[in-house]
């Protein structure tokens, strides 16, 4: 559909609770379609989530196919309705950007692998395990879907806590 312009930060939209999608119907897919088309866009952006373009509904797009760090371990993109995280393993700190917050990176401690489930574009239901960088950028999505920014999980405002060198 089109590439639409990423909300800010301290921008209220994403600060909100996203709602649960009812029925898939075809503005669900014009949503998805524009979230798709925004991080393909974005620069090195590997998700977006819906709160981002100002809709407050459970979707968010993942794709860290084209990233160096998520290359070799990923699923392709993934389009995802009413994601729920059921398990998560591991920690590990990696430093983390968002569009929403482009003059800023942190150090933001993440589960290393996660399994979810979530309904596909199609109405149909999916469950996948993912582990790395993908498992990092699907919960950093998900986030989004709840009102929490990277910045909310910072390690450290002090020391965890970077200004972008460029953008």
């Amino acid at each position: 559909m089109a590439i639409q312009p990423i909300l800010r930060y301290p921008h209220p939209v994403l600060k909100k609770l996203c709602h649960r999608v009812g029925p898939i119907d075809r503005s669900i897919h014009n949503l998805i379609q524009d979230l798709v088309d925004t991080m393909h866009d974005g620069p090195g952006s590997v998700g977006v989530a819906a709160s981002q373009i100002g809709v407050t509904l459970r979707v968010c797009v993942v794709d860290v196919s084209k990233n160096r760090h998520g290359k070799e371990n990923n699923h392709g993109l993934l389009c995802m309705i009413n994601p729920e995280i059921t398990n998560r393993s591991g920690l590990a700190t990696m430093r983390e950007g968002c569009m929403s917050v482009p003059d800023y990176t942190g150090d933001v401690d993440r589960a290393t692998e996660i399994t979810l489930h979530f309904t596909l574009p199609d109405g149909t239901l999916r469950e996948i395990t993912a582990s790395g960088f993908e498992a990092v950028a699907i919960q950093h999505e998900m986030d989004h879907l709840d009102g929490v920014l990277f910045l909310d999980r910072v390690t450290s405002i002090k020391t965890g806590l970077f200004r972008r060198k460029n953008y």
